[in-house]
């Protein structure tokens, strides 16, 4: 993010302004995602168009675009999984989780307590959401591991029949 411009913003003034914004974050500060990372070297590049939606109130759509590395859990192998997502949201102030529920809307609602959101938070939470629960490579790209489950040939004691015998 270039020095000077603030995290947090008005999100009403800037519906009413129908502002787009870019901003680009380092997978490093985003510190949710920090568990389900290989690597937290890279950036997230988030987009932001702000909008009057249905019945007045502010809304977003958010967009982002990262490839960051992930562990693959058939052979704990990292690599890059390309990420592109986008949604929709309506903010809401004062509404309680009966009220979320039961709003009619076509975006995910974001309760809000006071009029300022972290653009931040929303990269983070729209990339968290757009991440696999099971990272995987393709199933031809899996490491040696794999290949072996795959294959049938799991011995996962094969290495200490090969100690026993060498003793």
């Amino acid at each position: 993010m270039a020095p000077g411009l603030p995290d947090r913003v008005d999100f009403a003034q800037l519906a009413d302004d129908a502002a787009v914004l870019e901003r680009d974050y380092p997978l490093d500060e985003m510190l949710r995602l920090q568990d389900v990372l290989a690597d937290a070297r890279g950036s997230v590049r988030a987009r932001f168009a702000f909008a009057n939606v249905a019945l007045g109130r502010a809304g977003v759509t958010v967009a982002v675009e990262a490839a960051p590395q992930l562990v693959c859990q058939r052979c704990l192998e990292s690599f890059a999984f390309a990420v592109a997502a986008r949604s929709e949201i309506e903010f809401s102030i004062g509404l309680g989780a009966a009220e979320v529920a039961a709003a009619d809307s076509q975006r995910e609602i974001y309760a809000m307590d006071d009029g300022r959101v972290s653009l931040r938070e929303l990269a983070e939470e729209e990339l968290l959401l757009a991440l696999p629960i099971v990272p995987m490579h393709a199933a031809q790209n899996c490491g040696p591991i794999s290949q072996d489950i795959q294959d049938g040939q799991s011995r996962p004691f094969a290495a200490l029949q090969t100690l026993l015998k060498k003793t």
